[in-house]
């Protein structure tokens, strides 16, 4: 698995912090990572970026950002009202297998979900996966509203020919609630793809050397981590019901 795409089933759903971690375990299991962001939107230029913020979190990893653009909406639409050109699905290609030839692993990770718009002509993350034929790790919110998401998103990348290698649970919170608790058991079935690791809330605000250390606990085998799903979701399931 030299290259892995990493995709959000909609934004703020952990997928940045998601990244780091997989990079992280990555890191320790002593591999060469690179991470690259197809996209940027929403930063200025002297503002960091999620790929700087993925490097300070995880460590020694190589990053690449293929474009900027200062408002916080689609890549697509950004690069439209900024009079800027956009990132087409085959930059996205060609940068990644750049990278895959001095790294063991490199993280594509898009903007939004699967089939955000990067240019006029409608490309996409999943055009630039289909093109690489590399394995997508889809991050999932916990709550309510998160089978419709991953599910859709599953079924694109079967439609596709694509390999769904698994969800990770972007945010975990410390007091689950009832459909949280269900939905680690429904998320896999809804997939059809085994749940690979839950990040906990706020990790991001770790001190980057215990981030690096607690990662791989976050995250299943699959992923350099030493995470059990199925002792995860004893522990969710026999969690207080709810009043």
């Amino acid at each position: 698995m030299p290259i892995l795409v990493i995709t959000g089933t909609g934004t703020e759903v952990g997928k940045t912090v998601t990244t780091a971690a997989v990079a992280a375990s990555a890191l320790a299991a002593g591999r060469t990572v690179a991470v690259l962001k197809a996209a940027q939107t929403g930063v200025r230029p002297d503002e960091r970026g999620d790929a700087d913020e993925v490097a300070r979190l995880a460590g020694a990893v190589t990053t690449a950002e293929l474009a900027r653009y200062p408002e916080p909406l689609a890549p697509g639409t950004a690069a439209r009202r900024a009079g800027m050109t956009p990132v087409r699905p085959y930059d996205v290609v060609q940068a990644a297998h750049k990278l895959a030839v001095e790294h063991d692993l490199v993280l594509v990770e898009g903007a939004g979900g699967l089939l955000v718009r990067f240019d006029e002509a409608g490309g996409t993350l999943a055009d630039a996966a289909e093109a690489l034929r590399a394995p997508v790790l889809v991050v999932a919110t916990a709550g309510l509203g998160t089978l419709n998401t991953t599910e859709l998103t599953a079924r694109e990348l079967r439609r596709r020919g694509l390999e769904l290698l698994g969800v990770v649970i972007g945010g975990w919170p410390d007091s689950p609630d009832l459909a949280m608790r269900c939905n680690v058991t429904d998320l896999p079935e809804v997939a059809a793809a085994p749940l690979l690791g839950a990040i906990p809330m706020g990790v991001g605000t770790l001190p980057p050397p215990e981030f690096r250390t607690e990662a791989p606990t976050w995250l299943a085998p699959r992923l350099d981590g030493n995470w059990d799903a199925d002792a995860f979701r004893r522990r969710a399931t026999n969690g207080p019901r709810a009043d």
